[in-house]
């Protein structure tokens, strides 16, 4: 299927490269196993070949990257404010019993406040986290950040990362598709750190919670 795509990219109008662009882009984020990267950098090799715009595709993916990710977060978001809704609902009745039992409702506001700023890093990030970028949103989402800052982190991570997966297209040539080991050397790494310090924070917030408690 994404070689008969490809086939139709080479002879597609610069207009319709832009809709499955963005269509890709969103599709990504809001059901993972679709591959969003290997078609932007496919299309970055055929900027050269054809008479696709390099800004167009960086605005058409970008788009469709952040509307994607705002959209799962604001999903989440939602579910998360009826999770700790005062009063019985449908959803509380069937999930807030079990997910109260890792973070009572008392401590939510010190969990916000406490991974809020890995909260928006992570959103700023998403793009170079390796194999999280879904996770990212709904916990955005969950976390109640607030949206305006995580659509600012959100649009700046999905520009830099389109940039960086079409200029690679570009320069790669015919052998764009070696940016597969790029995206790799580049995530691992980072995500790694991220994890680290993620980790680091959780400890010392389940620490505080069990001192609180003692």
């Amino acid at each position: 299927m994404l070689e008969s795509a490809m086939t139709w990219l080479q002879h597609a109008d610069p207009s319709a490269v832009y809709v499955f662009l963005f269509l890709t882009a969103f599709l990504e984020n809001v059901i993972p196993p679709i591959p969003g990267d290997v078609p932007i950098a496919f299309i970055g090799y055929l900027i050269s070949k054809s008479a696709i715009n390099f800004w167009g595709a960086v605005f058409s993916s970008s788009l469709g990257s952040t509307a994607g990710f705002m959209l799962v977060y604001l999903i989440s978001k939602h579910l998360g404010v009826k999770l700790y809704a005062e009063g019985d609902t449908a959803v509380r009745h069937r999930f807030s019993k079990g997910v109260h039992r890792f973070f009572p409702p008392s401590d939510m506001v010190l969990l916000r406040r406490k991974f809020a700023t890995h909260g928006y890093l992570a959103v700023l990030v998403n793009r170079f986290l390796f194999g999280s970028r879904a996770v990212i949103s709904v916990m955005a989402g969950l976390m109640h950040l607030k949206t305006h800052f995580v659509l600012l982190a959100a649009i700046t991570s999905a520009v830099v990362w389109n940039i960086l997966l079409l200029s690679g297209g570009f320069l790669l040539g015919a052998n764009w598709q070696s940016i597969g080991g790029y995206v790799v050397m580049y995530s691992i790494p980072v995500t790694a750190v991220f994890v680290l310090v993620l980790f680091f924070s959780a400890w010392k917030f389940f620490r505080e919670r069990k001192r609180k408690h003692e």
